[in-house]
């Protein structure tokens, strides 16, 4: 075997360090008119095109995933994307899928193979997008909830939303089965954000034995915990503790879980985009609701609530936030019949280090 030279082996390294340059991965259209599109129509509830300065269009196909996909899902979508698309295929961070083609031939051939293998063409437009959610109970060591069945349960009820009902404007919907919030939503229109309610219980024999102390005192971001030198352990300052859960993650003996008391809240309000308005941060709006595995009807139809009354009666192109903004809080509690409680004022104990940053309300 002969020796590469310097110049040779840098052309044939294979590194994973650093991510690869994305423009090797754009479809040859959109990589020929990056920067230069002119405007997008919506042609139906799951399909839309893109045309270019040049006149070069592109046509995007958008069918829902479960985010957690199978190999051999990913094999028939990666199959289906070699017959029609060139081999591209785009995943969203909102777990949409979105085959594109500059071919509009392909479009119809590319949705009837789509729906024969079940994928469900959709989330374009003033409608509901995928939910982006985090792991829940089966993949995540802290986890309050159960994301993916929630999830389930809730995209069950709202699907007429997905593929062919209109909404006032594009609604985002999130879950985070902790409050250290995996999932967005700071920062969709609607979010349902687990919670723990109660502070960990210290296993001081386990503590010692497991834990590094310095370390577990500095995982929690609101010094609630200092040392406890007569058990060789940590304690807790039950004020200052706001149950996020960081201590658990890097010190097990201290048990954020309780099933009894761990449950569900939900924010609205939260965009990212800039349209019309500013970027906005969600409000609480629902304090609480017990986890009720596996199909969360109370959650399910407090969700399904909101989005139809603001359906009912939000202004065309208003997000969720823009709606509340212009009517008011106060008439968004009436018209939605939720209960305001002292959970929506922010009290906690750093409150002026929350200000502006909190999801509840300064009253």
């Amino acid at each position: 075997m002969a020796w590469l030279t310097e110049e040779e082996a840098k052309k044939t390294r294979k590194t994973d360090i650093g991510p690869p340059h994305y423009e090797q991965f754009l479809p040859p259209v959109i990589k020929k008119n990056y920067g230069n599109w002119k405007y997008h129509e919506r042609l139906d509830a799951g399909t839309m095109v893109h045309v270019s300065n040049t006149g070069d269009k592109v046509f995007t196909v958008r069918v829902a995933s479960p985010r957690i996909l199978s190999t051999e899902t990913i094999r028939e979508m990666l199959d289906i994307a070699d017959k029609h698309c060139d081999g591209y295929i785009r995943f969203t961070s909102r777990n949409n899928v979105e085959f594109m083609t500059p071919d509009e031939k392909k479009v119809e051939p590319l949705k009837k193979d789509l729906k024969a293998k079940g994928f469900v063409i959709g989330g374009i437009g003033p409608r509901l997008s995928n939910i982006v959610h985090t792991q829940g109970w089966v993949h995540c060591h802290g986890a309050c909830t159960d994301a993916s069945g929630l999830v389930k349960a809730m995209m069950d009820e709202l699907f007429p939303y997905f593929v062919e009902k209109e909404l006032p404007a594009k609604t985002r919907l999130a879950l985070a089965c902790c409050v250290n919030m995996c999932g967005a939503v700071h920062c969709s229109d609607l979010a349902v954000v687990a919670v723990h309610r109660k502070v960990p219980a210290i296993d001081h024999e386990k503590l010692k034995n497991m834990c590094e102390i310095p370390t577990t005192i500095a995982s929690c971001p609101t010094r609630a915990i200092s040392p406890d030198p007569a058990k060789k352990s940590v304690k807790i300052n039950d004020e200052k503790c706001m149950y996020c859960g960081n201590c658990f993650t890097v010190c097990p003996p201290i048990n954020i879980h309780n099933p009894e008391e761990d449950g569900v809240a939900i924010v609205v309000g939260g965009k990212i985009g800039s349209l019309r308005t500013g970027p906005k941060f969600s409000k609480l709006a629902i304090p609480f609701f017990y986890n009720e595995p596996p199909r969360w009807p109370k959650v399910v139809a407090a969700v399904k609530n909101i989005i139809d009354v603001y359906a009912k009666n939000a202004r065309k192109h208003e997000r969720i936030g823009e709606w509340i903004e212009r009517i008011g809080w106060e008439r968004f509690f009436k018209l939605t019949g939720i209960e305001f409680t002292y959970q929506h004022l922010d009290d906690f104990t750093f409150m002026r280090d929350t200000m502006r940053t909190s999801a509840a309300f300064k009253w």
